[in-house]
């Protein structure tokens, strides 16, 4: 795995990572509705703070965000 700072992506190609996170099956965020933007804006928020990074596997050419 390869750990890409969310820098490095132009703002277009970080907001494609930041989607495929959130509009993953499977994400939960509670009892509570929570918009897109919300989803976009707390993710972002992990990756400036560190909580989670971007990985990208060269073999598999998958890109994905973990939590740290």
């Amino acid at each position: 795995m390869i750990i890409i700072a969310a820098e490095a992506l132009s703002s277009e190609a970080l907001m494609g990572v930041i989607d495929n996170f959130v509009l993953r099956e499977g994400t939960d965020y509670g009892h509570r509705d929570v918009t897109l933007e919300e989803k976009r804006s707390h993710v972002k928020r992990l990756l400036e703070r560190g909580e989670a990074q971007i990985q990208y596997c060269p073999d598999t050419e998958f890109i994905d965000i973990q939590l740290c």
